[in-house]
């Protein structure tokens, strides 16, 4: 039975003794008002049938475990599939509390959750940021929203680039004249970490440029792409539950079928144009990886490819083990939450190789071990998944792309999809900070393994 997700969680992790769900007389069942984190034993040999059943499979993975978000009736679906998982830890939903303020007001301060970002709070600091920083940052609308688009409400869809600019800067051209570093956030709208991790990331830019030596050289050498909410209509359902965040994934496409409070919508990783419905992807609407009725069929994807091909030349021809130019320019990281890794490409099948592996490879250890993060590909590593936006990049245009899979892996307690605000600025801005400033140094040359 598919968990639905009506009330939204506490980003506060009870650790619980675990128990084998193969013999549930064992325990008692936990209360209602408790969602379960199960770890399913060697199912990472298993994720085509757990996703195939509708089962919300974390982006987490231990040895050969995956896991498994649920609720008291999910072990009936484990078992029925011949699996063994345990409880890994519960999370307590807390007592909903109306958000002081409207969601809609377009404040630069308005947050939810102890202090994260509205998607209006995220677009009025883009506005902010161009008008204050005019010699540095040029704010760009690259398309609309799927609920935009149909004139439900929705969101324009935004992108901001950082450089001290000169002639032919920040122009939607492929013959720019420095290397292009895109940093892409909140595709999947639960993952909240990864759109504040990009907030800070622009900040951090315009604000030490000039004094910092390092930012100073990047900013004069390399143009900085951020699309910090790539997946609005999904963060807008998200923030709408304030201090209780509603765990949407998707976009909020509800053409296909109507489903329940945070189930509705197509999975904007599972449907981009590249090795579309290989593996990890459900046919199902109410699925979490709904990979919707066809490639780039999403307006949210399809705009952002079209910005890619108007910033990227294509350096790379057709066919899997096709190797991208050696002297492509560029770096697209996306970011996700909370495995812990950084991946590359192929995610569709860890068995087929790019024909740049060897470079993403390298690379992505170097990246990993400044993280202290595993790197490897999806199946590698977590499972196999196709129709990511990382595999698109580098498939149609050549570029290196990588998804950092934003994680605690020290202590655990800023572990989860909600992690408490604090969490930003104790621990995630400090780890993620040199890595992006890693990544974006490497796109005047990426592929150099020398």
């Amino acid at each position: 039975m598919k968990f639905k997700k009506g009330a939204a969680v506490l980003a506060a992790l009870t650790a619980g003794a675990a128990f084998v769900l193969a013999q549930p007389g064992a325990t008692a069942a936990p209360t209602a008002e408790e969602h379960i984190v199960y770890r399913v034993a060697g199912g990472a040999q298993h994720a085509d049938a757990l996703l195939g059943n509708g089962l919300d499979v974390l982006e987490e993975r231990s040895g050969n475990d995956l896991f498994v978000l649920g609720d008291s009736s999910t072990p009936v679906t484990l078992n029925s599939l011949g699996l063994t998982a345990t409880v890994d830890r519960t999370i307590t939903a807390p007592t909903w509390q109306a958000p002081a303020k409207g969601y809609r007001s377009g404040l630069a301060d308005d947050t939810y959750y102890g202090g994260y970002h509205t998607v209006n709070a995220q677009y009025a600091h883009l506005d902010s940021v161009a008008s204050a920083h005019s010699d540095l940052a040029t704010e760009v609308t690259y398309g609309q929203s799927w609920l935009k688009q149909q004139g439900r409400g929705g969101f324009d869809l935004k992108a901001i680039c950082l450089t001290h600019k000169a002639a032919g800067d920040c122009d939607l051209s492929t013959s720019a004249p420095k290397p292009r570093f895109f940093l892409h956030a909140q595709i999947h709208a639960r993952e909240i970490t990864t759109g504040d991790v990009a907030y800070r990331w622009i900040d951090y830019l315009v604000d030490n440029y000039g004094s910092d030596p390092a930012v100073t050289a990047l900013m004069d050498s390399t143009e900085m792409w951020v699309v910090p909410i790539a997946n609005p209509d999904g963060v807008d359902i998200v923030q709408q539950g304030g201090d209780n965040p509603i765990l949407q994934r998707k976009n909020a496409d509800d053409a296909f079928q109507k489903c329940g409070t945070g189930d509705t919508g197509v999975d904007l990783n599972r449907n981009a144009g590249s090795h579309f419905g290989y593996s990890g992807s459900s046919e199902d609407p109410c699925d979490e990886t709904f990979m919707g009725p066809s490639a780039d069929s999403e307006p949210e994807n399809s705009a952002l490819e079209t910005l890619l091909t108007k910033l990227y030349p294509d350096t790379r021809a057709d066919g899997d083990d096709a190797a991208a130019s050696a002297d492509t320019k560029g770096m697209f990281i996306t970011l996700h939450s909370d495995a812990s890794q950084v991946i590359f490409p192929w995610g569709h099948d860890a068995k087929v190789h790019t024909g740049n592996d060897a470079a993403l490879r390298a690379f992505g250890g170097q990246l990993g071990d400044l993280l202290g993060y595993q790197s490897g590909q999806a199946g590698e590593i977590l499972y196999d998944s196709s129709g990511g936006t990382d595999d698109w990049t580098y498939d149609k245009l050549g570029v290196p792309a990588y998804t950092i899979e934003v994680g605690d892996n020290d202590s655990g307690q800023c572990g989860g999809f909600l992690p408490a605000y604090s969490c930003q600025d104790s621990y995630f801005w400090p780890k993620m900070r040199p890595g992006l400033m890693l990544a974006a140094q490497k796109a005047t040359n990426p592929y150099d393994v020398g």
